[in-house]
């Protein structure tokens, strides 16, 4: 889920901050830049692991800062493909579930990494699994007792597996314009989004299994007596 990465960079060190300790002002700065920040094609930045290298600063013509050339790691998020994860719920619609693991928002599981057969109902906005059934359409599924549904609630903790990431760069500048026709914008997408699948045993909801687990002990206590 997180592993390091190697950034180069030039940062700058205000004269409020001559007082304190190099390394420490330099950490600071690079925090303040790049935490919570994604970089593409690297992942979410959470913060400085350590210092690697720091050159010798140097003060530039028009302003009282000391600027250093340095090299660093930092704590990345990316989870990696088939990674299994634990998350919450975060929302559901017909297109599938969002997740969220606290500090990141942008995973989801579209309807059909979902088991199967699965609908989702409206009227409890959530997705539900309807196990052993030969049903396939959305109509005969949402005829279904909802005694017999095992629902996917928001805030339920899941566990899924990391299917794809994506990284995106919004392109910024003023509307395009074609033939005197202002073309209107796509929706602001997120910079990187991660792609999950809870269709498989073991995946989805931690209560269900947990319940299964239970069962399972039980028999072999019974055989075993």
């Amino acid at each position: 889920m997180f592993c390091l990465s190697i950034i180069k960079d030039t940062m700058a060190i205000h004269p409020a901050n001559f007082g304190a300790p190099v390394d420490e002002a330099l950490i600071s700065e690079i925090n303040k830049k790049y935490a919570n920040r994604v970089l593409h094609d690297v992942g979410l930045c959470i913060c400085v692991f350590d210092l690697s290298q720091a050159g010798e600063g140097k003060v530039r013509y028009g302003d009282g800062f000391l600027w250093y050339k340095v090299v660093f790691r930092m704590v990345v998020f990316r989870p990696f493909t088939s990674e299994v994860l634990i998350a919450k719920v975060k929302s559901s619609d017909e297109e599938g579930i969002r997740l969220t693991v606290g500090f990141f928002d942008d995973m989801y599981i579209p309807a059909s990494y979902l088991p199967q057969p699965s609908a989702f109902d409206s009227n409890e906005r959530a997705h539900f699994w309807l196990p052993d059934s030969t049903l396939t359409t959305t109509t005969e599924l949402l005829d279904t007792p909802v005694s017999e549904r095992m629902y996917i609630d928001q805030s339920e903790v899941v566990r899924v597996r990391v299917e794809s990431d994506e990284f995106y760069d919004d392109e910024p500048g003023p509307p395009k314009v074609m033939e005197g026709v202002q073309v209107k914008r796509e929706s602001k997408r997120a910079p990187y989004s991660v792609c999950c699948s809870i269709a498989e045993q073991g995946l989805g909801p931690v209560a269900w299994w947990n319940g299964a687990m239970q069962v399972e002990e039980g028999d072999e206590m019974d055989e075993g007596s």
